[in-house]
């Protein structure tokens, strides 16, 4: 759907006398007697709202009503007035962005087309910190939890006393961090030093996706890694973006959403496949073309380990008339989660807006998924792709009785 179609409002709201200003984003063909999902977006340090605009776009795009804003004191130094709430960042410390992100739910829940029951929070680094200390205060009023590159080196910064990219004496803070493009207090520096972040987080009990790139420069991903560790057993699922930094560009932004509608969706990651690009054949041009994409690459899931065997092939082709179509076809050799040998032979091709892969195994104890409502989801580039493949595990049970019968 054309961004064109969603309309965008600004709004303000208040906390402790100063005012966050943030933007409205309602799904296509609104209608004000109706009831929407709402979901809140939290931007990262030294950023503001627009930073958010394109999940707030995605999100409406669905059905939700998006809400994103700046936080009071948040920003850089020269940013422009229009796109900041007020306060000084020197006041801005975690504790504050917790109210703010609060102060901003409640004014969201309170618009009479929102449904106050089902609200999503999407935070990246620093936004995706305070999303989770907040989901963790607000408990089962949060109904799913979103953590793009969380900045859950914060409190270890403290500790190190190089917060925000400064350098200073964590024995003797100063009153002023200088940060470069900001600065901060330092209140800043006092709420979050002696904090154990993973133990604050795991107090939430609902559903929890982390998205974590292997390459981040600024928070490594073992924060992320350690963060999973603290929730329950299957109540987070961490997805690791190879080769991925701590931002995003429109691609990745896009294939990042894409997991997250299969996570909105109750719908679980099956398979991964790390494949790599081994040569490519191409016959024709202009207005019709064929190219054959040669790959190899290996699945490492609890379910099934494997490499690919021989090699597979993405056949693509185009047509004027009817544009590229793209049949991945590949077999996986390796062992299932029961420790058998078995084979994986998978088909994937895009079924309108959507890929959906085809499965045939072998395997007894995986033997549901040669009758299962798959759905796949591609990122990455640059000679390497990372097929993740859904399921509703749900079905699970009924497509085994099925197959016993």
């Amino acid at each position: 759907m054309s961004t064109s179609s969603i309309k965008e409002e600004p709004f303000t709201c208040e906390r402790g006398g100063l005012t966050i200003r943030g933007m409205l984003y309602y799904p296509k063909d609104f209608a004000a007697d109706r009831r929407y999902p709402v979901a809140v977006m939290s931007h990262g340090f030294t950023g503001n709202y627009t930073d958010m605009v394109g999940f707030c776009h995605d999100f409406a795009r669905i059905g939700y009503l998006a809400f994103c804003f700046s936080f009071c004191g948040g920003g850089r130094i020269g940013e422009p007035e229009a796109s900041k709430s007020d306060g000084k960042s020197t006041d801005m410390t975690i504790a504050t962005e917790v109210e703010d992100l609060l102060t901003v739910i409640n004014y969201a829940k309170s618009q009479p087309f929102a449904d106050a029951g089902h609200l999503v929070l999407l935070g990246h680094s620093q936004g995706g910190f305070v999303s989770g200390l907040t989901a963790a205060r607000c408990g089962e009023a949060v109904k799913r939890l979103i953590m793009l590159s969380p900045a859950l080196c914060i409190p270890d910064h403290a500790r190190r006393g190089c917060l925000g990219g400064s350098c200073y004496d964590p024995e003797n803070v100063p009153e002023i961090i200088d940060c470069g493009n900001t600065a901060l207090g330092r209140a800043f520096h006092e709420g979050v030093v002696g904090m154990d972040p993973f133990l604050e987080l795991s107090a939430y009990q609902g559903k929890v996706l982390l998205i974590h790139g292997t390459a981040d420069p600024i928070v490594h991903y073992s924060y992320a890694v350690r963060a999973k560790a603290g929730y329950k057993e299957g109540q987070c699922h961490l997805q690791l973006m190879r080769n991925q930094g701590h931002g995003y560009d429109e691609n990745q932004r896009a294939a990042i959403f894409d997991s997250i509608q299969q996570f909105l969706a109750d719908r679980e990651e099956i398979l991964t496949i790390q494949v790599f690009i081994t040569r490519c054949e191409e016959r024709g041009a202009g207005e019709q073309w064929k190219s054959d994409v040669y790959f190899t690459g290996y699945c490492d899931t609890k379910y099934f380990k494997g490499a690919i065997s021989p090699e597979g092939c993405d056949a693509q082709e185009y047509c004027a008339e009817t544009g590229v179509r793209m049949r991945a076809e590949y077999t996986l050799t390796g062992i299932d989660d029961c420790g058998a040998r078995c084979l994986v032979h998978i088909v994937n091709q895009r079924a309108g807006a959507e890929w959906k892969p085809v499965v045939q195994t072998d395997s007894p104890s995986l033997s549901w998924l040669n009758h299962a409502d798959l759905t796949a989801v591609l990122e990455g580039g640059g000679g390497e792709l990372k097929v993740r493949i859904f399921a509703d595990r749900r079905c699970e049970n009924t497509l085994k009785e099925n197959a016993n019968n």
